[in-house]
Order: structure tokens, then C-alpha cells, then sequence
């Protein structure tokens, strides 16, 4: 059912974060489903259409000239990605394990001035938000950082699901991938996680955790 390229099926879209805010993105839409590592747009292809994630999550990138992939993004269930400034795509987006997509063409009419301001400013949020984290001087307090962020939009949860790889991790964050492992599990041996397996991961103390961030 998922492949590389997308499918379409109908499906009843469940609720959005900041529905209210934004009306369109409560409309039932169609599905497109996605693989993981299913490319979604590239850079430079038109955009024109915005996605909200159904279920599963989005990576945006760019490539380095070198080829190294720098990762500026992650979208998760509820959230709303591929705004831009221009006609075309600044970066790449994929999905990071099998994702629904609902589309919205924003060329159609569907989304209007205010909806767009709104989205902007929530894309501008998760630049800085991102820009904060990179910016922590330790491995520890940016990945600290960062699963007090995914817990957060996932609803407080204390028991969150990693929708991707640890190599995505520290490509988001700029850490290899041994850094990456260490830091979990020297979070894990202070008692700060459980971890339940490579994707799930429980925070036992979010209190000492947020502290180690600041």
C-alpha cells in the first residue's frame, strides 16, 4: 500500500493542532501515503501546496554541496509543513517512517491570507526552536532539549514515540550518530529514560531532564 511515490485513499482526518486557528485544516481531505524514505517535494520543484502530517512524520533537509544532509525540520501528527517564501521549494521534504499526508493546494484558493500569516509564524517558531537547540553547548542538553520538544508536541507525554532514526537525530542536531547513542544512554543510566527499544523512549524524570537544558 505505501510506496515510494504517493497513493490516494479517503480517510476521515482526524484533529490538527491549531485547527481553530487555522479552518481549512479541519476540512476532510484525502490521504496520500508515503514509505519511509518517500520523497514528498525536492528543492527547486513549484510549491504549490501545503501538507498536514496525519499520522507518521516529515523531515525537511538541504544538501550540502559536499553531500552531507543537514536536517532543518521534523513534522509531526497534527502539524503543517512546505510554506515558503517563493514559487519553489527551498528544501527537501521526506517521510521518516510510513506517513499520511492531507494536501492543500495554496494556489486554489483554499488557503487565505490570515491562514497563511498563522502558519508562517508557526514556521518561524520551529526555525527558532531549532536554532535553540543546536545552539546548547553539550550533547546532553541538545538532546535533552530535543525530546522535551517532541514530548511537547506530542501532549505532555512522558512516554513519547521517536519517528525516526538516530542518524536523523543527529543530523537535526548536529552530533554523529556514536554521540547520539551515548547521550541516550548516559540519560538512561542516570535514570532520566527508559528506553523501549530504538523508537521508544520514556522520560522517568522530565523535571531533571528540563534542568539539565537550561
Amino acid at each position: 500500500m505505501f510506496a515510494g511515490t504517493h497513493t490516494q485513499t479517503h480517510h476521515r482526518s482526524g484533529p490538527a493542532i491549531n485547527s481553530g486557528a487555522v479552518p481549512f485544516l479541519s476540512r476532510v481531505r484525502p490521504i496520500s501515503l508515503f514509505a519511509p524514505d518517500g520523497e514528498i517535494y525536492a528543492q527547486g520543484e513549484t510549491a504549490d501546496a501545503l501538507y498536514r502530517v496525519e499520522f507518521g512524520a516529515v523531515r525537511v533537509y538541504r544538501l550540502h554541496t559536499d553531500g552531507r544532509r543537514q536536517i532543518v525540520a521534523f513534522y509531526l501528527a497534527g502539524e503543517t509543513f512546505g510554506l515558503e517564501a517563493g514559487r519553489t521549494h527551498s528544501f527537501f521534504a521526506e517521510a521518516t517512517v510510513h506517513t499520511g499526508l492531507a494536501r492543500f493546494s495554496s494556489f486554489a484558493g483554499e488557503v487565505v491570507t490570515q491562514e497563511l500569516m498563522t502558519l508562517a509564524l508557526q514556521s518561524m517558531l520551529h526555525a527558532q526552536e531549532h536554532i535553540l537547540v543546536v545552539s546548547r553547548q553539550s550533547a546532553i542538553e541538545k538532546l535533552g532539549a530535543f525530546l522535551l520538544d517532541v514530548a511537547e508536541r506530542q501532549g505532555d507525554l512522558e512516554h513519547i514515540d521517536l519517528q525516526m532514526t538516530r542518524v536523523d537525530i543527529g543530523e537535526y542536531l548536529g552530533m554523529t550518530i556514536e554521540t547520539v547513542s551515548r547521550s541516550f544512554s548516559k540519560l538512561r543510566d542516570e535514570g532520566i529514560l527508559r528506553l523501549h527499544g530504538a523508537k521508544s523512549v520514556e522520560i522517568l524524570q522530565p523535571a531533571k531532564l528540563a534542568l539539565l537544558c537550561k
